[in-house]
């Protein structure tokens, strides 16, 4: 294919901008981490703290549930050494 040099530097420039953004592609890849629960909640829970958070509130809801949460972590020995 013959072309003029200003059409041939257009096609440079858009092969590189692909190239560009193929590396940027490939750098999220591989910067991204698998997405996991932090903890397995049973079915419904996570529904029921939806609903929640829109009826009384992100802040409400998220404050009530990190002082159980609390409350429950005292239940448990979380001494590691002891527990190895």
């Amino acid at each position: 294919m013959r072309g003029k040099s200003e059409e041939i530097e257009k096609y440079s420039d858009a092969i590189d901008k692909m190239q560009e953004g193929l590396e940027a592609m490939i750098e999220l890849y591989n910067d991204m981490e698998e997405d996991t629960p932090f903890i397995d909640l049973e079915d419904g829970v996570l529904e029921d703290l939806e609903k929640a958070k829109r009826i009384y509130g992100e802040e409400y809801v998220s404050k009530k549930v990190n002082t159980i949460l609390k409350e429950v972590l005292t239940w448990l020995d979380l001494d590691e050494e002891k527990n190895k």
